[in-house]
């Protein structure tokens, strides 16, 4: 009968928070009081697929689990701090505080810690790289999987015994289906790798890092939802649930995900919380057909595929744009290559190999589609004219959707532009000179360029490029004109040295007023260049450095490696969305960029006539690493719940996500509401 009056004071508490039928809410205490700025998740495995809600707490350390499908859930708290506390059962409608517990010592609170913090307690060893190369050879293992996740800061005894860290290291990073390609990346780095093997020593002697912060402000208004889709395997994914140009079409309706590896599209259907699969169709021969065996799957070839689908978009009539390889790379349509009667071929011959073509699949039946293209088709985006654009090495091409549904005809529907700058300033491209030629003033000139992230700007059309070459520096613009090929005109900007401490191009955006917004790679930046500002457009000098004035830089807060420089960043910024039709709640024209090693969203928007920086965070599981994303209007009379922001867990590797082999990716919606008890 002692605890009674704990008890009933537990209870009135709790229901000093409102709620709704549907939600679950209350009060996070320690033993040190209320916790502030701590999530509550709630999980269940009782529907279709596999769900979760995640909130914050506010000043007060209250919370509420908003609308949950009906269902009994495992609530429990994670935070900075904290060690996770037991799961407690629940069900929507019900008042719930919660017992936060303070971890013991800092190792024991760490075990939740970002992969970034982990990784800042190694240091950037000297010797024949640079402390650059190193870093950017570092960061290169990002693309795939997090680096200071427990997969990579401890070695697993499976792995077997050996003399030293260092050659478990020189093993470690052989085995899997991508062994070879971390073998040659480790290799490089020669003496200097023995710096992996210092990092992982330490550790497993019981060092930790410092504690991130726990969400403040803004931060703390964020909603998680997250489903389970796809397979144990499967990596990579990009997602899209509207035409981004009406994000109100497709309104609470189903969601796709290319699943590079495993030949399928995801698809969610939120309404059920149900989660299925469509097998993307190929004639290409299969790939990874003989990878190294892996620790955690022997020697299954689980990454053997044929379609190899990568990336994901939506248009007006909700069919679904996959890039995917619809026959082997070698066979390059005829019309695409030199001595083609093809406008594009003549101009600018794309003889091939072509990695990937595009297939778009038609809900209403069910029905796939395939369009051979000269380029190698990957990140997309549709212009208001109803093309869709991609970006390839040294050229952007695109397919005119209204030509192809008359005609089915993939030649006749598609272009392509190499980028050629108009250096000799008559305002025209004629003549050039090739690359690796020098500029003749008299003459134009042909850049090489990547294109894995592409834009359209919605102000004058043009296309914005930037590549990922761990030394790529360029953002390239090129306006079709009238008549395309001829009329294609190219603009390269580079940003200033004092702003851009490493290199390493991302993705880009553009936002609603025509600012491009480009990330970075190797430093931990956001970069916004306004063309408007510009002085100098074309000519002999515009081959990259001539405008400084249109660059603004906004470095993204976080730690560095021991001891490194302030441009050392653990963190990698992998693509950048601009969110123009406030899907996620935090306005117009927001800015996002996946921070694939630190589980969130960096988020530059602007608030009172200045751009202030936000981070959301997704703590559980741990291994989120976003690539593209779609934010959706489901009801824009509903208020913030009628809106929302989505991506997914889109590692390599999901067996490093928190819960091991046999964890699913995940889709992830986000939503900010007004406050942190908004229900």
């Amino acid at each position: 009968m002692a605890s009674l009056p704990w008890v009933n004071a537990q209870q009135r508490s709790a229901a000093t928070v409102a709620i709704d039928p549907d939600d679950i809410g209350g009060v996070v205490t320690s033993s040190k009081g209320p916790e502030a700025g701590v999530w509550v998740i709630a999980e269940t495995s009782e529907l279709p697929t596999k769900f979760a809600r995640i909130v914050v707490t506010d000043d007060q350390g209250r919370y509420v689990l908003p609308d949950l499908p009906r269902a009994n859930y495992q609530v429990f708290v994670r935070g900075y701090g904290l060690v996770d506390s037991a799961r407690v059962g629940a069900k929507p409608g019900q008042h719930l505080d919660l017992k936060a517990v303070v971890a013991p010592e800092g190792r024991a609170a760490a075990e939740v810690y970002p992969a970034n913090y982990w990784l800042s307690l190694m240091e950037i060893p000297k010797g024949d790289l640079s402390d650059k190369d190193v870093l950017l050879e570092t960061k290169a293992c990002y693309s795939c999987h997090q680096v200071g996740d427990r997969v990579t800061r401890e070695i697993s005894k499976n792995l077997g015994s050996y003399a030293s860290s260092l050659d478990a290291w020189d093993h470690h990073v052989t085995v899997g289906p991508n062994g070879p390609g971390m073998s040659a990346n480790f290799k490089r780095m020669g003496a200097q790798r023995k710096a992996y093997a210092d990092w992982t020593d330490r550790i497993a002697a019981g060092a930790y890092p410092n504690a991130p912060p726990r969400p403040a402000g803004l931060e703390r208004n964020l909603v998680i939802s997250m489903w389970d889709w796809a397979l144990p395997t499967s990596r990579r994914t990009d997602v899209a649930a509207t035409d981004e140009r009406t994000p109100a079409m497709n309104a609470n309706g189903r969601v796709y995900g290319s699943i590079q590896s495993s030949d399928i599209i995801a698809v969610l259907d939120p309404r059920e919380n149900a989660a299925t699969q469509i097998k993307v169709p190929s004639s290409a021969p299969p790939i990874d057909t003989n990878t190294p065996a892996s620790p955690f799957w022997g020697d299954e070839k689980i990454w053997q595929r044929s379609a190899d689908p990568r990336s994901v978009t939506m248009d007006s009539h909700g069919r679904v744009w996959v890039t995917a390889r619809i026959r082997p790379p070698q066979q390059q349509p005829a019309f695409c290559k030199d001595g083609a009667m093809n406008k594009f071929a003549k101009y600018f011959p794309l003889p091939g190999p072509s990695a990937r073509q595009i297939e778009v699949y038609d809900p209403k039946t069910g029905q796939f589609t395939t369009i051979d293209s000269c380029f190698a088709a990957d990140h997309n985006h549709f212009d208001d004219k109803g093309s869709i654009v991609f970006g390839q090495n040294n050229a952007i091409g695109w397919i005119d959707t209204v030509v192809f549904d008359k005609t089915h005809d993939a030649r006749a529907s598609q272009g392509w532009c190499p980028a050629v700058l108009d250096t000799n300033g008559d305002g025209t491209i004629t003549e050039w000179t090739e690359p690796n030629q020098p500029i003749d003033p008299k003459k134009d000139h042909r850049i090489e360029f990547g294109c894995y992230g592409d834009a359209i700007n919605p102000i004058d059309g043009s296309l914005w490029c930037s590549g990922i070459g761990v030394r790529d520096t360029k953002l390239v613009r090129i306006a079709l004109g009238a008549n395309p090929p001829q009329t294609c005109k190219a603009e390269v900007y580079v940003p200033p040295p004092d702003k851009m401490p490493l290199p390493g191009s991302g993705g880009v955006a553009i936002d609603s007023n025509g600012l491009v917004w480009q990330n970075w790679r190797g430093a931990h930046q956001m970069l916004s260049f306004d063309r408007r500002k510009c002085k100098v457009l074309n000519g002999p000098s515009a081959t990259g450095q001539h405008c400084p004035e249109g660059w603004t830089v906004y470095t993204k807060p976080g730690p560095t490696f021991q001891g490194g420089p302030d441009y050392s960043s653990t963190d990698m910024l992998y693509m950048t969305e601009i969110d123009r039709d406030n899907t996620l709640g935090l306005g117009k024209d927001v800015v996002l960029s996946g921070d694939v090693n630190a589980d969130s969203f960096f988020v530059v928007m602007p608030q009172g006539g200045q751009m202030t920086t936000l981070t959301l965070r997704v703590p559980y599981p741990l291994g989120f690493a976003a690539r593209a994303a779609s934010g959706r209007i489901d009801d824009s009379n509903a208020g913030w719940k009628g809106r929302g922001f989505w991506s997914s867990y889109s590692m390599y590797t999901p067996w490093h996500q928190e819960g091991g082999k046999g964890t699913r990716p995940k889709v992830v919606k986000f939503q900010v509401r007004p406050t942190p008890l908004a229900k």
